[in-house]
């Protein structure tokens, strides 16, 4: 067995501390002794990104909000997958993340962070979200551990009703709404619904070999006519 190796520590803000390690090619962080993002767990996180493509289609200049960068992998999959007139806007809390990307994690990502499509924001995607009405074709929230927050107790925030509404707000016209979880919760789908979305899920597992543990990503596109409102 391959030792771990411990590569660097970062606290995230109002929450617990992160802890980058290396073992052999993979790498991981963990929080506590919850292990958060591997580099051997990217088939979700890419087909967050993927399938939100696929949903999309060929809408002209389409400007994606990715909340929270983790490993890059919903990124990498984005550029991939949109033409050269799209804009992407990553929105990462911690900057060590970042600074981790370009550092014991260069040879992942690339030079993605640096494609002239791509525009990284340090901070909280809820206040990109808030600031920014009518302007993203796809908002794809990829943050702590879904709704059930792990890591921030801030981040329920962005699944509460007024942080629906708000993404809602965010939304261009026939925009869409992709959010990942580690698991299922029929209570957040009901609340998708209740504030005005018509939501689809889809079961995705966790190795882009289609091995490993089954995640969970909600579709969410806004309704005409919003429930509520």
């Amino acid at each position: 067995m391959i030792p771990r190796e411990l590569l660097a520590t970062a606290r995230i803000p109002g929450g617990a501390e992160m802890k980058l390690y290396r073992r052999g090619s993979d790498h991981m962080i963990l929080v506590d002794r919850d292990e958060l993002m591997s580099t051997r767990m990217s088939g979700s996180e890419e087909a967050l990104a993927q399938r939100t493509a696929q949903r999309l289609g060929s809408r002209p200049g389409q400007h994606w909000l990715i909340g929270g960068y983790g490993m890059g992998f919903t990124l990498r999959a984005a550029l991939r997958a949109l033409p050269a007139d799209a804009q992407v806007t990553v929105a990462e809390l911690v900057p060590e993340i970042v600074e981790w990307a370009r550092g014991p994690m260069t040879e992942l990502t690339g030079t993605s962070l640096d494609d002239p499509r791509v525009t990284l924001r340090l901070g909280d995607v809820a206040e990109v979200i808030a600031k920014r009405p009518a302007a993203f074709d796809a908002i794809l929230l990829d943050v702590d551990n879904g709704p059930d927050a792990l890591v921030r107790p801030e981040n329920d925030r962005l699944y509460s009703p007024a942080g629906l509404h708000a993404a809602r707000t965010a939304l261009k016209p026939g925009g869409l709404l992709a959010i990942w979880s580690a698991a299922p919760d029929p209570g957040f789908t009901g609340m998708l619904a209740r504030t005005g979305f018509r939501v689809q899920e889809e079961m995705v597992r966790a190795r882009s070999n289609g091995k490993g543990p089954r995640h969970h990503i909600w579709f969410a596109a806004p309704l005409a006519k919003p429930a509520g409102d």
